[in-house]
């Protein structure tokens, strides 16, 4: 599948890395002192104690991929977690981890070119990814304890961004992404924020050997119309890219035809 970057650059390498130590924090808190046996329901089949882990375990092993500067995919992801054995422990476990987190960060260069299964093959990539990874499961922890949620509409902006970037590249473990395609239909998201630049638009165009990300037009051009729009806060596209909410929730604006909308999510959750 062919991709081209239409989005805008992504923010500057200090907020991912400051964002992930608040993000990171953040999710602790959300999780300790509750059940561990706490079901997610974002997160089919998913405890708590999963999700926890899950958040704990992927840092490690992103700070061990920046540590080393990978230049080809791991053969094995085999790593000393030093995990506690009483699950109720597992959030000050992920808090333990942000001081070695930040200081991966803080000493690798972002430009370091490095493997990523992403678009991105420098070590930034990794950095973006690790926020937004942490980011919607902060989400999904909130809403699996009965929390009320918030997201940066700047941060949220470069989230939908950086799921689109990346999304072609997605079926190493994501197979069905692969089998996404239509008949040249574009699909708008639109984002109605307008803080520091976030009132943004991304869209994909479905063809019949797969799916992109088109480029932005000029400023002063004037966009085709696209076959189906939805429109909504930064943070609620983000949910919903991510599978965490769905295009017919009140959040949303949609027009045009919903044929491909189905056709798209069918396809991308991961």
């Amino acid at each position: 599948m062919e991709t081209t970057n239409g989005a805008g650059h992504p923010l500057p390498y200090d907020t991912y890395r400051e964002a992930i130590e608040r993000e990171t924090l953040h999710f602790a808190d959300v999780a300790r002192g509750m059940d561990p046996e706490t079901a997610v329901p974002s997160c089919p089949d998913w405890t708590l104690a999963d999700l926890t882990r899950h958040v704990g375990a992927l840092q490690r092993w992103f700070s061990t991929l920046l540590t080393r500067l990978v230049q080809e995919p791991p053969r094995s992801r085999e790593l000393e977690l030093g995990l506690p054995e009483a699950a109720r422990e597992y959030p000050d476990w992920v808090a333990a981890g942000v001081p070695a987190v930040a200081a991966v960060l803080r000493d690798t260069d972002p430009r370091a070119p490095m493997w990523a299964w992403g678009e991105d093959q420098h070590a930034r990539f990794w950095a973006r990814r690790m926020l937004f990874e942490t980011l919607v499961h902060r989400v999904d922890a909130e809403r699996a304890v009965g929390r009320d949620s918030g997201i940066d509409p700047v941060l949220a902006a470069d989230g939908v961004d950086e799921f689109l970037v990346n999304l072609p590249y997605a079926g190493l473990f994501a197979p069905a992404v692969t089998k996404l395609h239509g008949g040249g239909e574009t699909i708008a998201f639109q984002c109605s924020d307008h803080t520091r630049g976030t009132g943004e638009e991304w869209r994909v165009r479905l063809d019949p050997d797969g799916f992109r990300l088109m480029p932005r037009p000029a400023t002063d051009a004037v966009p085709s119309e696209a076959q189906s729009v939805v429109r909504g806060r930064a943070a609620d596209l983000l949910l919903l890219l991510y599978g965490r909410r769905t295009y017919q929730d009140d959040a949303f604006e949609v027009s045009g035809d919903t044929a491909p909308l189905d056709n798209w999510f069918a396809h991308t959750a991961f």
